[in-house]
């Protein structure tokens, strides 16, 4: 580590194999906390490219516990994190949201590192045990439409580097990683990123593949579809820039969409919108978000009626089912 760390230093950047080789390093815990957290802060510093990407990417794939989901066309929905907004769980209640309207998703999340509440914290804490136990996986998906991937449980290299994040409590390019490595390898996926040249990689990396996806980053920083301003969106057929006026919706305040102090209070929130009891705001917020993700799986499938449907999952209470049938 020590020679790569003096290049790095140096501004140069690690080949594909280099960066695999790493990684699959760092999963046998060969590193030092030092070293680690060193190597970590390198890429706070400068961007990410995209051989970088890829190879720690393939090693994090190589080394995972794979679980085969194929059967249920599912959807992964979900953001790098590490934009600094602190909202509240925006992608977790939009996925549930989701499997309200009958279709499956595999979730795939981690506890926060830099913000209150990731979709880990919150789902433990409303009592749900993680598992990677593929035919639990499954059962989860027949009687509850939506599954969760606990990252460190299917990634060593997760695992290892968890303490040395933690005590970083900043992001780092596992953030980026995390949306690109969900183990069941699901067909369709909505990512969010903290910024527009991460959206533009994941764009590189995935349309070589044979997925449906849509990548999205508000350009006031927030990584989902925050209705703050507009955002952009990548998909399969190009990139556009969208404004909550042309989704006929008002923008909503920064504030309005804030995710308390704590997990406690995220979990508070999490639970009122859930029970169709959330401000305007916050309905709008993941309504939208649910709505784009029918439209990434089914490209027939226009806006509008995308929304009507989510809004009957949420507010005819068929979000929260699937929330107590996964949680029991």
């Amino acid at each position: 580590m020590k020679s790569i760390l003096n290049d790095l230093y140096q501004h140069k950047r690690l080949s594909k194999s280099e960066a695999k080789q790493v990684l699959i390093n760092i999963a046998k815990e060969t590193y030092n906390d030092a070293h680690l957290a060193s190597f970590l802060t390198v890429f706070m510093m400068r961007p990410i490219t995209v051989d970088e990407l890829s190879g720690f990417r393939e090693a994090l794939l190589e080394l995972a516990i794979k679980v085969d989901l194929s059967e249920f066309n599912t959807i992964d929905i979900v953001g790098t994190g590490g934009d600094g907004k602190n909202t509240f769980n925006i992608s977790t209640l939009t996925s549930f949201i989701v499997a309200g309207t009958g279709q499956k998703v595999a979730k795939h999340g981690n506890y926060s590192v830099s913000s209150q509440s990731g979709s880990s914290d919150m789902l433990e804490s409303f009592g749900y045990q993680f598992t990677n136990d593929e035919s639990v996986l499954k059962t989860q998906l027949e009687k509850a439409n939506i599954c969760f991937l606990h990252a460190p449980k299917f990634h060593p290299a997760m695992k290892a580097v968890g303490p040395t994040r933690k005590a970083l409590k900043l992001k780092t390019f596992f953030n980026i990683l995390g949306p690109l490595v969900n183990p069941s390898f699901a067909q369709n996926q909505l990512l969010g990123t903290f910024n527009l040249e991460v959206a533009r990689l994941y764009n590189y990396i995935l349309q070589e593949e044979g997925t449906n996806y849509g990548i999205v980053h508000a350009l006031d920083g927030y990584d989902e579809i925050s209705l703050t301003g507009a955002f952009k969106l990548f998909t399969k057929k190009g990139e556009q820039l969208i404004t909550p006026e042309s989704l006929g919706l008002q923008r909503v305040a920064q504030s309005a969409i804030f995710g308390g102090d704590s997990v406690a209070d995220a979990a508070k929130i999490f639970k009122t919108i859930l029970n169709g009891e959330g401000t305007e705001a916050q309905n709008k917020v993941v309504l939208t978000n649910a709505a784009f993700a029918l439209t990434i799986i089914d490209a027939k499938k226009d806006f509008l009626s995308a929304f009507e449907e989510v809004k009957s999952s949420l507010f005819g209470g068929k979000a929260k089912e699937c929330l107590q049938k996964l949680v029991s």
